[in-house]
């Protein structure tokens, strides 16, 4: 049901929703926008109103963009092997029996002071890995 077209454009999703995409249980041919964060991380906050507009952007309008709070599960982290938050991953859902492609954002070389992330950054990047 997370999956139907979305009525908002950005979902919180659960530890067992983000469970299922990373083991591959999602049987459908979709791509993720996937932000981490974390009730203590003053980025992430800043950052929140900017990956909501990214995510109504029209050339977008396809990919699901989620959002997972670290704090339900810190050991994310060291599962998915990266290191603080925001982090954010594009994931292709496996078609078949195949593990999902994730593709990590990297670091930023210069970070934007309040978010971490410049819009422009995330765009370039969800372009790339999603044409």
């Amino acid at each position: 049901p997370w999956l139907e077209r979305r009525l908002m454009p950005v979902h919180r999703i659960s530890r067992d929703s983000l469970d299922n995409l990373l083991k591959g249980k999602v049987k459908q041919n979709a791509t993720f926008v996937l932000k981490f964060y974390s009730n203590n991380c003053h980025m992430c906050h800043a950052l929140k109103d900017y990956f909501v507009d990214i995510s109504n952007k029209e050339q977008y309008k396809d990919l699901y963009f989620f959002a997972y709070n670290i704090d339900d599960y810190p050991e994310i982290e060291k599962k998915l092997k990266f290191k603080g938050v925001p982090t954010i991953f594009v994931v292709h859902a496996n078609i078949g029996d195949r593990v999902p492609r994730m593709k990590l954002l990297p670091e930023p070389s210069a970070p934007n002071d309040k978010t971490w992330y410049k819009t422009i950054d995330i765009c370039n990047f969800i372009d790339k890995e999603t044409t």
